[in-house]
C-alpha cells in the first residue's frame, strides 16, 4: 500500500468526515494528520475486507472519540483546580500548563523549591480526594 497515494486520494474524505464529527477545522486537520500517521503504523493490519476510505474513517472515528474523552477529563480537572485555594491553584497551573520546574515556581513565589514541591503535592492530594468523593 503506497501511503502517499492513499493520502492524496483519501485525505479530503477523512477531513470532511472529521468535520462532521467535530465542526472545528483545526481539530479536524490535526486529527486527519494523526489518522494517516496511525494508518501508516498499522498498515500491516489492513486486510482489504473494507474500502481503504472506510478503514481510514474508522481510525479517524476512534481518534475523535479519544479526543472527546481527553477533553472531558481536562475539563473535569480544571473544574477541580478552580476550586483550590489561590496559591495551590496557581502552583498547579504553573506546573501543568506552564510546565515550570519546581525551582522556577519557587522563584516566582519567592520561596524554596521544596515549598513548591510540597504545595503541588498537597494540591494534587486534594484533587485526588475530590475525585474519590465524586
Amino acid at each position: 500500500m503506497n501511503m502517499d497515494e492513499v493520502y492524496r486520494k483519501h485525505a479530503e474524505t477523512v477531513f470532511r468526515f472529521l468535520m462532521t464529527l467535530c465542526h472545528e477545522e483545526e481539530t479536524a486537520r490535526e486529527l486527519t494528520q494523526e489518522t494517516f500517521y496511525q494508518a501508516i503504523r498499522s498498515s500491516g493490519r489492513y486486510d482489504g475486507t473494507c474500502k481503504v476510505s472506510t478503514w481510514l474513517c474508522q481510525i479517524a472515528k476512534h481518534l475523535w472519540y479519544r479526543e472527546i474523552v481527553i477533553r472531558e477529563e481536562k475539563m473535569e480537572l480544571f473544574r477541580k483546580v478552580h476550586l483550590l485555594d489561590e496559591t495551590s491553584k496557581e502552583v498547579v497551573l504553573l506546573r501543568i500548563t506552564g510546565e515550570f520546574s519546581f525551582r522556577e515556581i519557587g522563584e516566582i513565589f519567592g520561596k524554596q523549591e521544596n515549598w513548591a514541591r510540597v504545595t503541588f503535592y498537597r494540591a494534587k492530594q486534594k484533587l485526588v480526594k475530590g475525585r474519590e468523593e465524586s
